[in-house]
């Protein structure tokens, strides 16, 4: 069986994702491109005697590589040489997303087009005559439809016999005389140095040095023709000569869409007539609100009765353990240890899972994509584009992925200030906290209780965003530009997949990171010998009290100063440290049955709890992105100094101000 390499390419909000997952399906992995921290997708299929990997490339508009996601698409395509790459095309926007194909082809790889959303662009009024668009362009053109999996294997067949059929050559863009002139000189000069003329198509790489671009630049400045080639480029300008290839790559496009395009007469569809109203720009904001209150209403209510069956279960698990696991110490391990710190996380599964379900579908239906541009005019009044709010929306998962979506935005300080304040996103890990405290103390208003928490991280975000940018990062925001994609309805196993993939990676982390922490906490809390469990002669206890003077004033005690301090791990740490403190581990609904006869904890201190939690250290993963992501350990220090301080702040403020509303000391 021979192996074929198969990279997607496409603009963003093409159906790339989608296609690729259609593509697949469960056989796929997740990392991160080596060196950069730019998610990497990759997946295998067997097809006719082949095994195809399939390489999920960055969302690109242009091979001329502004941000680090384009840089990763446009050099695995040059530097890795895949057997073919498959360019997954709008069909509802053709003109725009043809400007990628010109440049794509302009590299001699093999290419096949999927004109996918085929089905959206045909609803529409809009033929296209595949076979004519083949003819012009040289290259394949499939029909699919990724979301309802049509043309898949017409696709795969493609890109087999594209990867089987050598050799293949540049299909150019012819430009103007005084262009050309200037490639050719310096395809002239270029070929004298033997290995860029190997690694690098000599007239594409001549074509962006043209253009200015500085990857481009870099790959020739270390090479001995570089002099000839700066003298040669000193007599142009290279902001004239992109604009005129520009041009004259529209120029193509325009002279090949009325051959291969008829538009029909149409009035507004769907999608137009949706975006009057969530776009509208008094309704826009309320509309998404209303939303996130509906998500984590729907979290709680469909959550409710699986969270039931999983605390019966750990109950008569914990049960079982304690009448059957000698010596004593052992039973504690596993009871109070693994079962009280580990359970008391594993509980809150089906809130996370219905959570991720319904972004999931916010995000396929297309919904999320309108999210970012009716916060375009908030956040350009902060002082950063629209864009930022992407990574921001990324960040209610996790702030890991968020951090690294910053590298889309071009502007170095907007990027900065994106990723000091994703952190006060409130991400998944928080939830359970959220849930355990809301559910104790807030009964039917817990849902609201974690909506308004949510909201607080964005207005955290939002004015730490502000207070940067007239303070420490000074400038001016750059313009916010995006295309949105058509609603389009979710098929069940898409959202059930991108659920699926997010939520076994919290159930990993329970297994892993939480396990190792409640497993220390429970030594913490054993030794020395002879002392009562998780009593505040315990080794836990003295680190509680020697923790307690800092957090006291906000209402704290010594068992969630511990918490706390083994958060900074991973947030989800907070509920299985206080499970193995509080002895949570002998019936499902133990741990709310002890806060809530803890007479130091109430309402108020509860809500300020959950404050603290949002705002304060961010976990070691994201410090260590953060790290990554800047280049300097100055700002992830200030990322956690800083996040503490308002923490403290805020917490403060709420734990005074609560009882004035809620009841309770």
């Amino acid at each position: 069986m021979t192996g074929i390499r198969v990279a997607l390419a496409g603009n963003p909000n093409v159906g790339k994702t989608t296609l690729f997952n259609a593509l697949t399906g469960s056989r796929q992995h997740v990392g991160n491109w080596p060196g950069v921290t730019v998610e990497k997708k990759t997946g295998r299929i067997n097809r006719s005697g082949h095994a195809i990997e399939v390489i999920d490339l960055p969302g690109t508009y242009s091979l001329t590589a502004c941000s680090a996601d384009e840089v990763v698409a446009r050099d695995y395509i040059l530097e890795e040489r895949p057997d073919v790459v498959v360019q997954v095309v709008d069909a509802t926007n053709l003109e725009r997303n043809l400007y990628l194909t010109t440049q794509i082809a302009e590299l001699g790889v093999p290419v096949v087009i999927a004109l996918n959303m085929a089905d959206a662009a045909e609803a529409g009024g809009c033929a296209i005559d595949r076979e004519r668009l083949s003819a012009l362009l040289a290259i394949p053109v499939v029909r699919t439809v990724g979301i309802r999996g049509e043309g898949l294997d017409d696709l795969l067949d493609a890109a087999v016999r594209e990867a089987e059929t050598p050799p293949h050559h540049e299909h150019t863009v012819g430009y103007r005389n005084d262009v050309e002139a200037m490639i050719a000189s310096l395809v002239g000069v270029l070929e004298a140095d033997k290995d860029l003329a190997e690694r690098y198509p000599l007239r594409w790489l001549a074509a962006r040095l043209l253009e200015g671009d500085e990857n481009a630049l870099a790959k020739v400045r270390e090479s001995p023709v570089s002099p000839r080639v700066q003298a040669l480029l000193s007599t142009i300008d290279p902001d004239e000569c992109e604009a005129a290839m520009a041009d004259r790559r529209y120029d193509v496009i325009a002279a090949v869409l009325p051959q291969v395009r008829t538009a029909g007469a149409r009035g507004m569809n769907v999608s137009e007539m949706v975006d009057r109203v969530v776009t509208d720009r008094y309704l826009g904001i309320p509309i998404f609100l209303a939303l996130m209150w509906g998500t984590f209403e729907l979290t709680f209510a469909v959550a409710a009765p699986f969270v039931a069956l999983i605390e019966a279960g750990l109950a008569r698990l914990s049960a079982a353990v304690a009448g059957s696991i000698g010596p004593a110490w052992l039973a504690s391990l596993v009871g109070d240890g693994i079962i009280g710190g580990v359970g008391s996380v594993l509980v809150f599964v089906p809130n996370i899972f219905i959570l991720f379900l319904i972004l999931s579908f916010l995000e396929d239906t297309g919904y999320l994509a309108r999210a970012a541009f009716i916060m375009d005019r908030l956040m350009y009044a902060i002082g950063l584009p629209g864009k930022a709010f992407i990574p921001m929306l990324i960040g209610f998962g996790c702030n890991v992925p968020g951090i690294m979506a910053a590298r889309t935005i071009e502007g170095e300080r907007d990027r900065l200030i994106t990723i000091l304040v994703n952190p006060f996103i409130s991400c998944s890990a928080r939830l359970p906290v959220y849930i355990l405290f809301a559910g104790a103390f807030f009964g039917a208003a817990a849902g609201v209780v974690v909506f308004l928490l949510y909201v607080l991280g964005i207005a955290a975000a939002i004015g730490s965003a502000k207070l940067f940018r007239h303070t420490i990062l000074p400038g001016e925001s750059s313009p916010f530009i995006m295309e949105m994609p058509p609603y389009r309805l979710p098929t069940a196993g898409t959202s059930l997949l991108h659920t699926w993939s997010r939520g076994v990676m919290y159930v990993r982390k329970a297994g892993t990171i939480i396990l190792a922490g409640a497993l220390v906490l429970w030594c913490l809390a054993s030794f020395p010998f002879g002392v009562e469990y998780g009593s505040s002669a315990s080794l836990a206890g003295a680190l509680g009290h020697l923790l307690e003077p800092l957090v006291a004033p906000l209402g704290f005690d010594w068992k969630i100063a511990v918490a706390l301090l083994f958060g900074f791990v991973a947030k989800e740490v907070v509920v299985g440290s206080l499970g193995v403190l509080y002895g949570a581990g002998e019936e499902g609904d133990a741990l709310s049955t002890a806060f809530l006869a803890d007479p130091g904890l109430s309402a108020a201190t509860a809500l300020a709890l959950m404050v603290f939690v949002l705002l304060y250290t961010p976990c070691l993963a994201t410090i260590a992105t953060i790290r990554k992501e800047t280049g300097s350990w100055k700002w992830a220090g200030f990322s956690v100094a800083y996040g503490l301080v308002l923490a403290w702040l805020l917490a403060l403020i709420v734990g005074r101000i609560a009882p004035s509303f809620i009841g309770g000391a």
